[in-house]
């Protein structure tokens, strides 16, 4: 993985883990990460909701059923997990957009997303 030094969230201060409880991010090391690799962009931390998961599985995402291939649980309403910008985008327009926390999404999730989008789904 290459990052630099110090990994900037969206307010432009240091990255902090977003969970360690389901264990998220593309690295599955606790935070939203990403690099080259991540071709999905998963760099928005949010609190999953009823809402987005059941919308998240409708697009063909299912992050409700565990995978144990895969090291996946499953996530529940409440989980806090590292979403793909383009996922959280498409909810955001269908009006159905998770809680972010701001201080562990990547910078990079403003690539496709406004820092107000984001701040008016602030969890923290």
């Amino acid at each position: 993985m290459t990052m630099t030094t110090t990994t900037r969230n969206v307010l432009g201060t240091e990255l902090l883990p977003c969970s360690f409880d389901p264990l998220t991010g593309f690295y599955r090391d606790g935070c939203c990460h990403t690099d080259e690799l991540d071709h999905g962009t998963h760099v928005v931390c949010a609190r999953m909701t009823r809402e987005f998961l059941d919308f998240s599985r409708a697009q063909g995402n299912d992050l409700i059923t565990p995978r144990p291939e895969h090291r996946f649980a499953g996530l529940q309403p409440g989980d806090r997990w590292c979403l793909c910008v383009l996922r959280w985008r498409e909810a955001l327009d269908a009006g159905v957009a998770p809680p972010v926390f701001l201080k562990s999404t990547h910078s990079n999730a403003l690539e496709q997303v406004s820092l107000a989008q984001l701040k008016t789904h602030a969890a923290d």
